[in-house]
């Protein structure tokens, strides 16, 4: 016997459309994270470290099975996908503080803005009003 109580249906509830997008835009950035660990550097030139690399293709591989779960109604998921790309982009903040090259400031620069366009979007509701139940 199943009874269906409030959090389930919360829980289940499809996405609206600036939802998708937001679903749609973690979904892509989460697909370029994923090979990351492969694009290390050479020996002897200035890069993120290996683990950071391999953090990030994990990180990337969890978010975008959250991004297709959460398409499909889980809320935890959608959390969880925010979740993985904003530490994703935490992981490229320290280039502000090295010498590196101008391209990779504006890269992650770049990834900043996105990532948070991406969760503004994933966790903007409806604005209809609810309704009032006595």
């Amino acid at each position: 016997m199943s009874t269906n109580t409030n959090t389930d249906v919360a829980a289940r509830q499809r996405p609206n459309t600036k939802q998708k997008i937001g679903l749609v835009l973690c979904a892509l950035y989460s697909l370029a994270n994923i090979p990351s660990f492969l694009g290390g550097p050479d020996e002897g030139e200035t890069g993120p470290p290996l683990g950071i690399l391999v953090i990030g293709s994990v990180l990337g591989v969890v978010g975008l099975v959250a991004a297709i779960m959460a398409w499909r109604g889980n809320s935890v998921a959608l959390r969880i996908a925010a979740g993985a790309i904003i530490v994703v982009t935490l992981t490229g903040l320290p280039a502000f503080f090295v010498d590196v090259p101008m391209f990779v400031k504006i890269l992650v620069g770049f990834s900043v803005v996105l990532t948070v366009a991406t969760v503004v979007l994933m966790f903007s509701g409806d604005r209809r009003s609810a309704p009032v139940t006595d």
